[in-house]
């Protein structure tokens, strides 16, 4: 069976990730989606346990995924799934020259842990989780930037959390 971890921080989950975790479920026998805290992002719109509830709802449908939380290194997270490759998306240049580096650094730490970069499908080239959470605090529409199924998990989070959401 191959394995394979796709990883983020999911604040929130966009069409742009479930299309990339959709691709990825295509290729490999399993797919786990690591839910991993970003220290480089200060402004987290939804607690880990909200990604996660976000993420799973999501994939719900899709039967070989499984999404969890991880406060750890990426690295360890996929020896620990048995997995061999970790799946990256990536939207332009920008996204490839930092995805690269990670990719050096969890085969450095991991030898055999290969990473595999997926471009973004055209219609969510522009997609990101930052867009989406200004989408959210002004109150636009989400139908074209986030998952369906999330929506009113989303509605209902920011309804009773009006201080960080």
């Amino acid at each position: 069976m191959t394995n394979a971890v796709c990883s983020g921080s999911f604040d929130p989950v966009t069409l742009g990730h479930l299309d990339l975790i959709r691709r990825a479920a295509q290729c490999f026998d399993y797919i786990w989606v690591c839910v991993s805290p970003n220290a480089d992002k200060r402004s987290q719109m939804f607690t880990p346990e909200q990604k996660l509830l976000l993420i799973q709802t999501a994939v719900a449908g899709i039967p070989n995924v499984t999404a969890e939380l991880w406060p750890g290194l990426l690295a360890d997270y996929a020896v620990s799934k048995n997995a061999k490759m970790i799946i990256r998306g990536v939207r332009n240049g920008s996204d490839f020259d930092a995805e690269y580096q990670m990719a050096l650094i969890n085969r450095d730490l991991r030898p055999g842990l290969e990473t595999l970069l997926l471009p973004a499908s055209g219609m969510y080239q522009y997609f990101s989780s930052s867009m989406a959470r200004e989408m959210i605090r002004y109150h636009q529409p989400l139908e074209r930037c986030l998952p369906k199924e999330i929506i009113p998990l989303v509605r209902e989070m920011r309804k009773n959390n009006k201080n960080n959401i």
